[in-house]
């Protein structure tokens, strides 16, 4: 081994240490700033030795890609909005799924070259990062659209679905199997309906999945991704891919059962039982229809906060959409200047992706120990004088604990209405991402501000100051 390959091989050490701890320090919002820096050295680290690895050879392409990849990061920071994260992550969980399956593709026509054989652990790997890699890149695209609302958020389902799901796996499976007895020698027409097959797995895979459940989906083709690009290691022989595909496919495996368990429901009911195809909208405020609410003005709710001594903020995706994050800071400011015990309620999937919540409210400056998890806030609310909900429906609906009919019974939820009193941002009374009603609004302690949640809580703020 050279002095170069030594170095080399250092470097790769490095820059797994750096992803590891990296990737430890993202365990608490006080620490995950410090850890993405990190993961970001030990990118770069990466980077530069395959670079010095590649020589004269391909380090064009290399500087090219590293030029035009960021590119897009850089824009993508400074452009997308908060409330469009979730989207991104999607697109770059697709991009890494692709990736992977580019490798192989790659691999492929190479050893049909003549210029490379195959034994049977490379042609193992590559067929299984091909299929999971385009499923994931496929599967992402998808869950893109339905997050952009480019598409429908609701399931997509059709007579038969399971049947051909089963059909076009049993395919792939049949042409995977091909692929590794003959080590490779499967025609090209074969290899690209291969290709077309696990693209068309992923979108049929996630199609019939409700956009209430895209936290799951979300950490789910995560970990498919790693794991594709993982296995792409062994096609390249590539330490460093091998584990760093290994860290993002445990972690998003268990960040998937944990929105799990978060929903009381098992994996096979989330991307399968096509939560979210029944149920319809409610009412709009004001017509008459069959909830029975009442409605609060901005100065009666700011003179329940006012004299209140505890408040908990429940916030959702109606706050994300209203980047509105801010200005409930600035309320909670008012209302500690008035001496009230100011919380934070986060439910596990509340919003589009895991942890939506928590970095929207870090943005805006909110104290880390404010923000209680579901388990360690629930006990609060009996003590709570007034619980605002900002946007969040699905989270805090009392049917997962009373109605057995309900798509969401047995899940776990904020039990906001416990609280002594209950008021509810929302623009209308339509229902949630996940499409059914809430009978929170009905109950007797509970009122209605109807309106854009932002402008809501800047008028309630002025409220509290003139108070």
């Amino acid at each position: 081994m050279t002095n170069k390959d030594v170095a080399l091989a250092l470097a790769d050490l490095v820059a797994i240490a750096l992803f590891i701890y990296g990737l430890h320090e993202l365990n608490s919002p006080a620490t995950a700033r410090r850890g993405n820096r990190y993961a970001m050295v030990g990118m770069a680290i990466a980077l530069i030795a395959i670079l010095v690895q590649t020589g004269a050879v391909g380090w064009w392409a290399i500087l090219v890609g590293v030029a035009i990849g960021g590119a897009v990061g850089i824009v993508a920071a400074f452009k997308v909005k908060m409330t469009a994260m979730p989207q991104m992550v999607a697109l770059y969980n697709g991009a890494g799924g692709g990736a992977a399956a580019l490798i192989s593709i790659v691999e492929y026509y190479v050893s049909q070259n003549g210029t490379a054989s195959l034994d049977i652990v490379i042609a193992i790997s590559l067929v299984l990062s091909l299929i999971i890699g385009s499923v994931s890149f496929a599967g992402s695209l998808i869950a893109f659209l339905k997050l952009q609302e480019l598409m429908t958020g609701r399931p997509v389902t059709y007579p038969g679905q399971q049947v051909v799901n089963a059909l076009i796996l049993l395919a792939i499976v049949g042409l995977g199997v091909w692929f590794c007895v003959t080590l490779g020698a499967l025609p090209p027409a074969a290899f690209i309906g291969l290709v077309v097959a696990a693209l068309l797995l992923g979108v049929l895979f996630v199609l019939p999945i409700g956009g209430a459940d895209m936290p799951v989906v979300i950490s789910l083709l995560n970990s498919a991704t790693g794991v594709a690009v993982a296995i792409a290691g062994f096609e390249i022989s590539s330490v460093l891919l091998i584990i760093c595909g290994a860290l993002v496919g445990a972690s998003g495996t268990i960040l998937t059962v944990a929105m799990s368990k978060a929903m009381n429901r098992p994996l096979t009911n989330v991307l399968f039982g096509a939560f979210g195809a029944a149920g319809g909208m409610e009412p709009a405020a004001g017509s008459g229809g069959p909830q029975q609410i009442r409605q609060a003005s901005a100065d009666d709710v700011a003179i329940m906060l006012a004299y209140a001594n505890k408040v908990i903020f429940v916030p959702g995706y109606g706050m994300a959409v209203a980047q509105a994050q801010h200005s409930v800071k600035a309320l909670a400011d008012q209302l500690e200047k008035r001496g009230v015990n100011v919380l934070y309620a986060i439910h596990p999937v509340a919003g589009r992706m895991p942890g939506h919540m928590n970095v929207l409210l870090a943005e805006a400056n909110v104290p880390y120990n404010q923000l209680l998890d579901m388990e360690d806030v629930n006990p609060e609310f009996s003590t709570t004088d007034v619980a605002l909900v900002i946007g969040a429906n699905d989270v805090t609906n009392p049917a997962a604990r009373n109605v057995q009919s309900s798509p969401i019974y047995g899940m776990p939820i904020l039990d906001v209405d416990r609280a002594t009193n209950v008021v509810v941002l929302k623009r209308s009374m339509r229902s949630g991402f996940a499409g059914i009603e809430n009978p929170l609004y009905e109950m007797p302690n509970c009122s209605m501000l109807f309106g854009d949640a932002k402008a809501s809580v800047d008028e309630l703020t002025a409220a509290v100051k003139a108070t």
